[in-house]
């Protein structure tokens, strides 16, 4: 078939996508879900303000399509093509914590993981999807007590449940274009659902553009705390699931743990504080962007990535995914 009009034309997918790897790889589907190349790229296809525009349907599409994911990954992540990836979540390696008199409203360190066996979110079957809940749902019901807690399915919720965790912001809603069209909300909303403990600092939102979000946050600027909590949340929910089905989490020894988006691969972590900024508001955003990025962070408004701004609570967070074990990502944020 021929090569389609990628309407990002200054992404990295115009950039990586040549008619020759078109060609070559075009007519491939993968075993998992039946990935193609085409399926991939649709965002860069249909938008024309994707920076990356490319995701996995399965963990075979990085292997299946390596000719364009790689050099992509590569220019994204500045890593070079033998780069392997470690993974460390020792906390005592951190030193200092955020200033206690630090205008900071809450922390959050979230991860992404995917369970072997199972497609992506771009590309996941529905068979999958459910057999991804179907499988946490019954393994969260073992998490020890200061984890343990619900799991809410979005098919059938409760009016009363939907609106607490609305209120709580913890609920993640369909309709964002990318993931519409990325395949991400293909039998929106059975299969998906989101899992808290009892004091609402631990939380696992179930595929959504991840198999698994693991999340772990509180009001006040603990970075440490909130750190040794999401360690303990990672290696509880991998332990659970391992004992439930015998499957671990998707872990590539070059890109580390396997995420749909390219942009999370490696630790897939992004720690982050919402903080009060009312000096650089007035200075302007690019003067924040800057500064950032001497200090590998990125800003953000407090609506998300692309949700704009809201007075002067910024999100800052780390930027960097891959290439950087979590205990270096999360020391990046918390000195900066």
């Amino acid at each position: 078939s021929a090569i389609p009009e990628i309407k990002s034309t200054h992404s990295l997918v115009a950039k990586h996508v040549t008619k020759e790897k078109w060609d070559k790889l075009s007519g491939i589907v993968t075993k998992t879900s039946g990935f193609t190349l085409a399926k991939a790229i649709a965002c860069a296809v249909e938008f024309d303000n994707q920076h990356c525009g490319i995701y996995a349907g399965d963990f075979d599409s990085y292997r299946d399509f390596a000719d364009v994911f790689d050099p992509i990954i590569q220019e994204y992540h500045g890593i070079s093509a033998d780069a392997k990836h470690t993974s460390d979540m020792d906390f005592s390696k951190i030193t200092g914590n955020v200033n206690p008199d630090a205008p900071v409203h809450s922390t959050r360190i979230r991860v992404g993981r995917s369970i072997d066996g199972f497609g992506l979110s771009p590309g996941i079957t529905k068979e999958q999807r459910l057999g991804v809940e179907k499988l946490f749902s019954s393994a969260c019901k073992k998490f020890p007590e200061d984890l343990s807690g619900e799991y809410y399915p979005l098919t059938g919720m409760d009016e009363k449940v939907r609106q607490q965790l609305v209120d709580d912001h913890f609920l993640f809603m369909s309709g964002d274009p990318n993931l519409k069209v990325a395949g991400m909300e293909r039998d929106w909303p059975e299969g998906r659902g989101i899992f808290h403990n009892k004091d609402k600092t631990f939380l696992v939102w179930v595929n959504e553009e991840d198999q698994l979000r693991i999340i772990s946050m509180e009001k006040g600027g603990d970075v440490l705390g909130v750190f040794k909590r999401l360690a303990r949340g990672i290696q509880t929910v991998a332990d659970s699931v391992k004992d439930e089905s015998g499957k671990g989490f998707m872990l590539d020894e070059k890109y580390g743990y396997v995420h749909s988006c390219p942009t999370n691969l490696g630790t897939g972590m992004r720690a982050s504080v919402h903080i009060d900024l009312p000096g650089w508001t007035k200075d302007g955003v690019d003067k924040l962007k800057a500064r950032c990025e001497e200090l590998a962070l990125q800003p953000r408004g407090t609506r998300g990535e692309s949700g704009g701004q809201t007075g002067h609570t910024y999100d800052i967070s780390n930027k960097h995914r891959l290439g950087y074990s979590e205990v270096q990502l999360v020391q990046t944020m918390s000195d900066g």
